[in-house]
């Protein structure tokens, strides 16, 4: 992927504070959960806290391809790439937050506490011009001329 190309998913996913993380259960099934995106400076990973007991750990360790969504607005992106748990204590320590704090008391020291790094190999991402409403501009225009709506960027790009 481009220099360019990191920059742009990059700039789509700044700010967002939620990810759908997809999984695939051992019986083949896909399942998702929301999940808060960690704020580091984005080159091709995504991090993400969670506890060693949560049954979904499971599905990374039968199956590390995983996909994330995120979006708001008319920005989105689909990550798919490598997941892995992480247990490094100065890893978790560098990402710990007072949301996290929130949602996981017991502290980045804590074994229970774990990172799961997705290490993404490919992402897709569309970027319509504007914001909701002058994509639902475009939409209207496109119905009243016949013609296609002017949804912005789509692009997949490798990383």
């Amino acid at each position: 992927m481009s220099a360019e190309d990191t920059r742009k998913v990059a700039e789509l996913l700044k700010g967002e504070r939620f990810g759908f993380l997809t999984t695939t259960t051992p019986e083949g099934k896909l399942t998702s959960r929301p999940m808060a995106l960690q704020e580091v400076e984005f080159d091709g990973d995504l991090w993400f806290f969670a506890e060693q007991s949560a049954p979904w750990l499971g599905h990374i360790s039968h199956s590390p391809q995983v996909n994330v969504g995120a979006g708001s607005g008319g920005s989105w992106v689909s990550l798919t790439g490598e997941a892995v748990i992480v247990s490094d204590v100065a890893k978790k320590k560098e990402l710990w937050n007072s949301g996290v704090e929130a949602w996981l008391p017991q502290g980045p020291e804590d074994p229970s506490v774990v990172l799961v790094k997705v290490d993404g190999d490919s992402a897709e991402y569309w970027d319509s011009p504007g914001n909701r409403l002058a994509t639902a501009f475009s939409f209207v225009k496109a119905k009243a001329t016949g013609e296609k709506p002017d949804t912005g960027d789509h692009k997949k790009v490798d990383l």
